[in-house]
């Protein structure tokens, strides 16, 4: 997919990355190892991916409200995805992201996009995130464009 698309903005902030595309919700208490940025939950079809530093896709979260100290742990140890991007608003995955400004002064961007536009994106475009919410994303070859 190329083009810009616009997201609701729940945790503002710039980021760029590649894709990492799930069509299944997420916990991530349970779901993603904090130390390691691994996806550790086996039932779930991104199991053994690495997203740090990558934009995750969910359709949204799943479960417990322990997701949101997991996120906040995963900004800390530096093993965190880009920014999320889901289809529903998370306020769990929010409030993660939220409380690792508090208390470290990092946070990645957390926005909604409309199920169309979610769905227009696939694994491993490059994706540029803009405060305002503006998503650019171009096709990539595995590597970051510059």
């Amino acid at each position: 997919m190329e083009g810009v698309l616009k997201a609701r903005v729940l945790v503002g902030g710039q980021a760029e990355g590649l894709a990492t595309v799930s069509k299944e919700p997420l916990s991530l208490w349970g779901g993603l190892s904090p130390q390691t940025g691994e996806i550790i939950d086996r039932r779930h079809e991104l199991a053994g991916q690495i997203v740090t530093g990558r934009i995750l896709l969910l359709p949204r979260g799943r479960g417990s409200s322990t997701s949101s100290a997991t996120l906040t742990e995963s900004i800390k140890a530096g093993v965190a995805p880009a920014a999320i991007i889901t289809i529903k608003t998370d306020p769990i995955l929010a409030l993660g992201s939220i409380v690792s400004d508090e208390l470290y002064h990092r946070a990645v961007p957390i926005l909604v996009l409309s199920e169309e536009d979610f769905f227009s994106i696939e694994q491993d475009d490059h994706i540029t995130i803009k405060p305002d919410g503006t998503v650019k994303v171009s096709p990539s070859d595995g590597e970051l464009l510059k």
